[in-house]
């Protein structure tokens, strides 16, 4: 199926704009007026901008529509200039905040008399919360030059619009300075002194209702911006007024003087709860406790671009970060995010890049008497019931990569002449950590690698020791746990499919549960099935000299595959020799014939293989 696509169409938009004369309201009528705008059709765009298309946009949406026009129609333009005027083009954004003739008609809606007609007030509050975000500068140097412009808002309070409007300039000036300048002017002009007198029982209720919410959002926003913006060291001047004595006075004075009205009692104690809410101080309940600042993204990828910059092995980088003090500040952190892993292992790859070129660690760093206090303080941490630290793993790593380099690094002269320059009690303490607590933490670990198999046979001789050396890696570790004992599952583990098996409804494992029961009985040629199982696990031993199996030796990676295979070569050699066997289980006896010429099964014509390879005329054992 083919679709049909006319590439040359143009839209309709286009066309009316090639038309002579064409005006902004024929354009609003067209349903995809508003989606060409955003897409940036740049001919639409530049008829819009146009200082009589501007003018009539902003008329449409401070200026009351006829009252003879439908209600359904009434408001549609206005909806639309208002759409077109936030749509956030930044043409249209340039022309609307860098024109003051356009600004001063958008403020002229202010100054008229209470009540404005709801969906106008909304239209003009989106309009200049939009500015305010997107041409700071220009809107918020315009309003202050109005002196009665927090007045007029006021005055106007009793529309929610107003409300989101003095919001927008609290929370949506940026950077930072700026919106400081923003706060300290809303203070000057005694924004939350005026709102607190609305609450009075004399006011109007919908007003007294509108000015207690914006009072608790200026709460909440204004708590919430101080914990996020924690480069910002002076304080909230509106909040600072909100908390202060004199403020919480003088709402309980405007709630209860005069006649009580059970809305101005309402409002004014939801105010009194907000202040009151517990207080977010910037504290992270995280899993091991309250974490009272967060690390953060910035300082964490600061770091990974230290590791990095020294992974490229140039000593000049080495040197300028070890000349700019960058790996104390690093510790510093270790040690202070102690449950941060992800920025441990960044530390410890710049302690391991830099000990490879330099002692600067040793030198200005302090690092050997880091490692000391650390380890002392969380085995003192762990002895009165706490929790082991959350770097401690990466601690023990980064003392052995000091170990490492001290023994036969680049600089290892350097760092020991280091060593035996501090002071004696802290070289005592090092060299008893290095000799006893560091050794004994790697034998450790090096166990626990294996202690799941060990859990098996431990129980038999508590007394034999580990066949695995020190330096088992966690693959050989992983390959030793898989040799074990065969149990019921054994058939599931060694590798047969289930539908070799598929014939039969029994459980075959209740076969394997008695296999203590089974009585071999070999009639012939037992020479010659010894003689070839000893030359298949000869061959399986790789060596020339006989040797017994059972003596305990160190065993390694090849020896442990070897006994995985030795029950392999027992099936090999029976399938080879097909020997006689005979398995008795209580009155059932399970017989196959031999390939030397023994006799043929009743009702048989003549000898059949039946020997272990093939499964098919293996019957099931029955109890």
């Amino acid at each position: 199926m083919f679709w049909k696509f006319d590439l040359n169409n143009t839209s309709h938009i286009d066309q009316l704009l090639d038309r002579e004369g064409v005006t902004l309201r024929e354009l609003m009528e067209e349903e995809d007026v508003l989606q060409e705008c955003k897409a940036q059709n740049r001919k639409l765009l530049l008829f819009l901008s146009k200082d009589h298309c501007m003018q009539e946009l902003v008329t449409l949406i401070t200026e009351e529509p006829p009252a003879d026009l439908e209600e359904k129609t009434r408001f549609k333009f206005p909806n639309i200039a208002c759409e077109l005027l936030t749509s956030d083009v930044a043409l249209i954004n340039d022309k609307l905040g860098g024109d003051e003739s356009l600004l001063e008609k958008l403020y002229h809606f202010l100054e008229q008399e209470p009540p404005l007609n709801p969906l106008l007030a909304s239209f003009f509050s989106k309009t200049i919360g939009n500015l305010i975000a997107r041409k700071t500068d220009q809107v918020i140097s315009f309003l202050r030059k109005k002196h009665n412009f927090i007045s007029l808002v006021l005055n106007h309070i009793d529309a929610s619009a107003m409300m989101d409007l003095l919001l927008r300039l609290i929370s949506c000036v940026e950077p930072a300075p700026l919106r400081m300048e923003v706060l300290n002017w809303l203070n000057e002009e005694r924004l939350i002194q005026r709102l607190t007198e609305l609450m009075h029982t004399g006011r109007d209720e919908e007003r007294q209702s509108n000015a207690s919410q914006t009072l608790c959002d200026i709460i909440r926003l204004s708590r919430d911006q101080a914990n996020q913006l924690s480069e910002v060291t002076e304080p909230d001047p509106l909040l600072a007024v909100l908390e202060s004595q004199e403020n919480v006075a003088e709402l309980l004075k405007n709630m209860f003087e005069g006649e009580r009205t059970e809305a101005s009692v309402v409002n004014g104690t939801q105010v009194l709860l907000t202040l009151l809410e517990s207080r977010r101080s910037g504290a992270i309940l995280t899993t091991v406790g309250v974490l009272e600042q967060p690390l953060g993204s910035a300082r964490l990828h600061v770091a990974r671009l230290v590791a990095s910059l020294l992974q490229t092995c140039d000593l000049s980088i080495c040197q300028e970060i070890c000349r700019l003090n960058t790996m104390d500040l690093l510790l510093d952190l270790f040690f202070k995010y102690s449950w941060n892993n992800f920025l441990h292992l960044q530390v410890e790859l710049c302690v391991a890049s830099i000990l490879n070129h330099s002692a600067h660690l040793f030198q200005h760093c302090r690092l050997v008497q880091r490692i000391l206090d650390a380890w002392e303080e969380n085995d003192k941490n762990q002895a009165e019931g706490g929790r082991r630290r959350g770097n401690m793993g990466h601690l023990t790593r980064i003392a052995n990569t000091v170990v490492q380099n001290l023994e036969k690094g680049l600089a290892h002269s350097q760092m020991n002449d280091l060593i035996k320059e501090l002071p004696e009690d802290c070289r005592g303490r090092w060299e008893s950590f290095v000799g006893e607590t560091l050794r004994e933490t790697n034998r450790r670990n090096t166990v626990d690698l294996v202690s799941t198999h060990n859990l098996h046979s431990s129980s038999e001789d508590d007394d034999m020791e580990s066949p695995f050396p020190n330096d088992l890696s966690i693959q050989q570790a992983f390959s030793d746990y898989q040799i074990q004992q065969m149990t019921a599952n054994f058939v599931d583990q060694f590798g047969f499919n289930d539908e070799e098996f598929s014939e039969h409804d029994e459980n075959i494992n209740a076969a394997f549960d008695r296999i203590a029961e089974i009585n071999f009985n070999i009639d012939a040629n037992a020479a010659a099935f010894e003689a070839c199982c000893k030359e298949r696990i000869q061959q399986f031993d790789d060596c020339e000299e006989e040797e017994d199996i059972w003596d305990e030796k160190e065993i390694n990676y090849a020896t442990q595959i070897k006994s995985r295979s030795r029950y392999s070569t027992w099936m090999i050699c029976l399938r080879k020799y097909n020997l006689l066997w005979t398995a008795s289980f209580g009155d059932t006896e399970v017989s196959s014939s031999s390939s030397w010429g023994g006799p043929p099964q009743e009702g048989g014509e003549g000898p059949q293989d039946t020997s272990w390879s093939s499964f098919t005329e293996f019957q099931p054992f029955s109890g």
